[in-house]
């Protein structure tokens, strides 16, 4: 009789620790939730800033309060690639716009709240682009995508921008045009986030 009482305290006594124990844990993953919430919410009140800045015509501002967030944050949000791409346009930054704005493009095609603007936007800023190329002129302190890691949205994919997800490569010689296997979705037509961002760094495998 006494030991099965010292079975049953010690199954109570033990399931009371592990209950403890897994409320402990799940207050810790709410904290850290709420924290990710609070952050998430900054950002996105620093960017609205940043964005009206722009519209206000405070090009440089906004471009400075836009850079301060990018060197906050790991994971770059889709919306910021469109209004920092567009703001670095009216900058005369053409490569940096054309850059940021193609992002944007790739990220969310045709279906992004940006997108009609986007598209707009790139094609002045490669037009002012060319121009500047013919003049041989380069603008210092640009920055680049490539060095930061882009947010792909909730698919966590793509659309490949080397083969604009038709999986296939085209190229041309003295036969006329060749049909190649993209080497970089291997038949995919798209590219996971972590992929994408490789590509954007030169560090994807292809094969």
């Amino acid at each position: 009789m006494l030991k099965r009482a010292l079975i049953l305290i010690f199954i109570t006594t033990s399931l009371s620790v592990f209950a403890q124990s897994q409320a402990e844990k799940d207050k810790i993953k709410e904290l850290e939730l709420q924290r990710q919430m609070d952050r998430t919410r900054k950002i996105i009140v620093q960017i609205d800033s940043a964005v009206r800045l722009s519209d206000e015509g405070q090009y440089e501002v906004a471009d400075k309060k836009f850079r301060g967030i990018l060197q906050t944050i790991k994971s770059v949000p889709s919306d910021l690639t469109y209004h920092f791409g567009k703001n670095s346009y009216f900058l005369g930054k053409y490569r940096q716009s054309v850059d940021w704005l193609n992002k944007y493009i790739q990220l969310k095609g045709t279906q992004g709240q940006y997108s009609e603007q986007a598209i707009d936007w790139l094609a002045k800023a490669e037009t002012e682009l060319l121009k500047e190329r013919e003049k041989e002129s380069q603008h210092a302190a640009e920055v680049l995508s490539g060095n930061y890691y882009i947010d792909c949205g909730p698919t966590g994919k793509v659309v490949c921008p080397t083969c604009k997800g038709s999986a296939v490569v085209v190229k041309k010689n003295y036969f006329g045009d060749v049909y190649k296997t993209c080497p970089a979705c291997h038949k995919l037509g798209y590219l996971t986030c972590d992929e994408y961002n490789k590509l954007l760094k030169g560090k994807l495998i292809t094969e």
